[in-house]
């Protein structure tokens, strides 16, 4: 019962892109992090420049884990996982049944207190940022692979970079015409 943060350090060992080449491998631990770092400033963005109201906290501990069921079911390359919408149907009840699980290694005292960041609302705001910052992180993953010489993530960048034009969380847009660009840059230039 109380296997839950053992296995949540089971992260570390899953790596992302399985079928791609990486010049840098990344495991979802990092992953997780990092979109906990974005969807903290989308959020901040959303709330103090559109005057939203995102719950911040919530959005950060939504983003931190948002990959827990992939402890469990590995990483799904997206050409797969969204390859038609009886795969994606599958997966996702898959998904769900895998973080269902993680959480009933908690004692029961404290599952409740995790139900809400391991299956949480897909409407509501949080989670969407959660979303779009999870897409933010994958792009920026493609320029990082591509700076370093790899362009077989190419396509892959231009394609989410169309998606993510596409949405229509202000916050977002804001992020990429604001920052996104500075990742292009060597680190003499950021200067």
């Amino acid at each position: 019962m109380f296997k839950f943060f053992a296995y949540l350090n089971r992260m570390k060992y899953i790596k992302r892109w399985s079928l791609m080449r990486s010049i840098r491998e990344e495991n979802i631990m990092e992953h997780s992090q990092q979109v906990a770092v974005l969807s903290h400033a989308l959020a901040l963005i959303n709330n103090k420049i559109y005057g939203g109201n995102a719950d911040i906290t919530k959005t950060v501990l939504l983003a931190q884990y948002h990959e827990v069921g992939e402890v469990i079911t590995g990483d799904l390359p997206t050409p797969i996982k969204y390859f038609n919408p009886e795969i994606q149907t599958a997966y996702k009840d898959l998904e769900k049944k895998a973080c269902e699980r993680i959480l009933n290694m908690l004692p029961e005292e404290l599952k409740e207190e995790y139900v809400e960041y391991v299956l949480p609302d897909p409407n509501s705001l949080e989670h969407k940022i959660v979303k779009a910052a999870d897409r933010l992180a994958a792009y920026l993953k493609c320029v990082e692979e591509e700076k370093a010489g790899n362009s077989e993530f190419k396509k892959a960048r231009l394609t989410i970079e169309k998606e993510l034009k596409k949405s229509d969380l202000k916050c977002l847009d804001y992020y990429l015409k604001e920052f996104a660009p500075a990742y292009f840059l060597t680190l003499d230039e950021l200067d």
